[in-house]
């Protein structure tokens, strides 16, 4: 159990899916003292969404370190962020039900983190994806997630796998990859609902949060939301 031994595990898992829903994979990676790459795994999840091969990840990391030590998880995906440490309160109050009366989707990975969670110290923090001299461990567990959602093979310091190849270039019609995690979500969907907009008035998002007029938002199955929200009801 990774973490045994130490005072406080840092880490990062990622998710990833190529077609959204498409061929997917997860990966986690924890730090040594230095905050290099240590210890990962990755693994394939066949087809499915970015959504769950991100909840995927974290689950696979929270049952990997021991629940004893602290853990600072670092990841790029708002809406798993948003989904154990926001929303996930609300839900199990409400029988595992969207603000909207529908079921929460993904719950039984959802209900599986809950529990890993329960008892232990864990820091969330988010790091934006993508970026120049963005967060390293963010960065490695991005490029396993890729490759095992690429090839479906798992791979990992345990397996004696070499380092993750860095990511192909992104085609100009893809736009930047210099972008926020709410941005990305935002555009995989494609077709007209993807678009943001400004809020011309002040609303409330499906996940059960308002938002303000002025802020970004896009369309969602239940209506507007905050851009992360948008596939987190289908997701």
């Amino acid at each position: 159990m990774i973490g045994a031994m130490g005072e406080r595990v840092v880490a990062a898992c990622d998710g990833a899916s190529k077609g959204n829903p498409g061929p997917a994979g997860w990966a986690w990676v924890v730090s040594d003292d230095a905050e290099s790459p240590a210890r990962w795994e990755a693994g394939p999840l066949g087809t499915a969404t970015n959504n769950v091969a991100e909840l995927t990840a974290l689950e696979r990391l929270l049952a990997a370190t021991d629940p004893d030590v602290p853990l600072e998880v670092r990841m790029d995906s708002q809406y798993a962020m948003k989904a154990v440490t926001t929303w996930l309160p609300n839900w199990k109050r409400n029988g595992w039900k969207t603000a909207a009366g529908k079921p929460v989707a993904n719950q039984e990975l959802v209900v599986r983190i809950d529990e890993l969670l329960e008892g232990r110290s864990v820091d969330f923090r988010y790091v934006p994806a993508h970026q120049v001299d963005g967060d390293p461990l963010n960065d490695f567990a991005d490029r396993a997630a890729s490759q095992a959602a690429t090839v479906q093979q798992p791979a990992g310091s345990d397996l004696g796998s070499p380092e993750p190849p860095a990511a192909p270039a992104v085609p100009a019609s893809a736009g930047p990859r210099r972008r926020s995690e709410g941005a990305r979500t935002a555009r995989r969907g494609g077709g007209s609902s993807a678009r943001t907009i400004k809020a011309k008035f002040p609303g409330r998002c499906v996940c059960g949060r308002s938002y303000a007029a002025g802020e970004p938002i896009a369309k969602n199955d239940q209506g507007w939301g905050h851009p992360e929200c948008r596939t987190a009801a289908a997701g």
